[in-house]
């Protein structure tokens, strides 16, 4: 059967798949312009020609002239040509050099710039079923992770996200045990301890050099006495009688997310409370599909899904596994209790109670 073919369609995705491979390629760039200090040269002494920008950073002045060029192409900077002058708007330069805003997006684009590394390696990983661990990755995927979710954990974790959880601050105030599965760099769970002195703070994560820079990061902070990171799977960490358990954005990458939660409930205080941080999501494919949905969907496709298979039982929740999938992990492993009470556009996060 001969289909007709709506020629004015078939440009239009031709002109998308343009915007695409350009956007695609911004990744590399926004991660070239962090690195290179293109963007804080520009927020820090304002307007620049290629030579002024290339004399600032100590640069090449090849490069940064084509940098600025696909920049302004992209609309990440302005270009003025009556003095061939590039800025870098205020916008701009709080979601590109502010680390302290929640709007901070250097580490976004680095952990995608490292995801698709590996592509070769998940193409052959699709075809045989195999996974592909969070160890084998390149070091982007793990320090563009923090980059990424870090910002969020310091504008909504004390202020929203824990004051949300049924007498969970007022605990930590008097002094609690606290467990922080899956913490990697350990920023929420020294984020938690620094706020909260009178408690006691263990951290675990199976990945060896990311309990290695967590360590360092609390010796930093001055909060070796009160802090403590091991490495462990998210089924076997230490400890009992926690007042509180938290996840941030990692259960869905477990191969076994029901043995670790299984393990939570067996480690919490009778009346302790497991604070679940997942990706935003809904049920239904359709309540996803969406441009938060669609990069969600890529990194699970090329990070997350893998990173689950390459683990026993490898379930492969999926990055979009929606609430009631993660209700049913709770519910499986023996929790009772289960709501949503706090969200972003990033994040959803649940309460989970024996």
């Amino acid at each position: 059967m001969t289909v007709a073919i709506d020629s004015d369609k078939l440009m239009g995705l031709v002109f998308k798949a343009v915007d695409e491979v350009g956007a695609t390629l911004n990744a590399a760039l926004v991660v070239m312009g962090d690195r290179l200090g293109y963007y804080q040269a520009l927020a820090d002494d304002g307007p620049a020609t290629p030579g002024e920008l290339a004399e600032r950073t100590n640069t090449s002045e090849h490069y940064t002239r084509e940098w600025l060029n696909a920049q302004a192409a992209g609309g990440y900077v302005e270009y003025d040509p009556s003095n061939g002058q590039y800025t870098l708007p205020p916008e701009q330069i709080v979601a590109l050099t502010d680390s302290s805003s929640p709007a901070y997006l250097p580490g976004f684009f680095q952990i995608a710039l490292g995801t698709v590394h590996h592509t070769s390696e998940t193409i052959e990983a699709a075809r045989s079923g195999a996974g592909i661990g969070w160890h084998e990755h390149t070091s982007d995927v793990h320090v563009g992770c923090e980059r990424f979710f870090r910002p969020s954990y310091n504008a909504n974790l004390l202020p929203s996200w824990l004051p949300a959880l049924d007498g969970v601050v007022e605990k930590l105030e008097r002094g609690a045990t606290v467990a922080d599965i899956g913490c990697g760099h350990g920023a929420s769970t020294i984020l938690m301890a620094e706020a909260f002195p009178r408690s006691e703070f263990v951290g675990s994560d199976y990945h060896q050099e990311s309990i290695e820079t967590a360590r360092l990061r609390a010796a930093e902070a001055g909060l070796g006495e009160r802090i403590r990171f091991e490495v462990a799977p998210a089924a076997g960490f230490s400890g009992s009688k926690y007042d509180l358990v938290t996840t941030f954005d990692a259960l869905h990458d477990m191969g076994d997310p029901v043995g670790a939660a299984r393990h939570v409930r067996e480690a919490l205080a009778p009346d302790g409370t497991w604070m679940l941080v997942e990706p935003m999501a809904g049920d239904k494919v359709e309540d996803n599909l969406n441009p938060v949905g669609r990069a969600y969907y890529g990194f699970s496709t090329l990070l997350c899904t893998p990173g689950s298979l390459s683990q026993p039982v490898g379930l492969a929740l999926g990055t979009q596994a929606g609430p009631a999938r993660i209700r049913d992990v709770t519910t499986a492993a023996g929790f009772t209790r289960f709501r949503t009470v706090a969200e972003t556009p990033f994040n959803l996060v649940f309460e989970v109670r024996p």
